[in-house]
């Protein structure tokens, strides 16, 4: 016989509980690095930005060499 059941709401709360611990650990680890004076990569309006008082120029690439043309 089938018998349909209700899904379980531990799921739900599970990834509730992983957001959560997911959101602190962001928070805590952008705070640290403000702290020490580092920069972050973050998401803003749909793209990579570097914040914080160190963040590389973004003028220039950070580990581009020109190449010499070929003789």
């Amino acid at each position: 016989m089938n018998n349909p059941t209700s899904p379980s709401p531990a799921p739900v709360l599970d990834a509730q509980q992983i957001l959560a611990a997911l959101q602190a650990t962001a928070t805590s680890t952008l705070d640290r690095k403000r702290r020490l004076g580092h920069y972050a990569v973050v998401w803003q309006d749909g793209r990579p930005v570097a914040i914080g008082e160190d963040r590389p120029d973004t003028d220039t690439p950070a580990h581009h060499t020109p190449v010499p043309p070929l003789p």
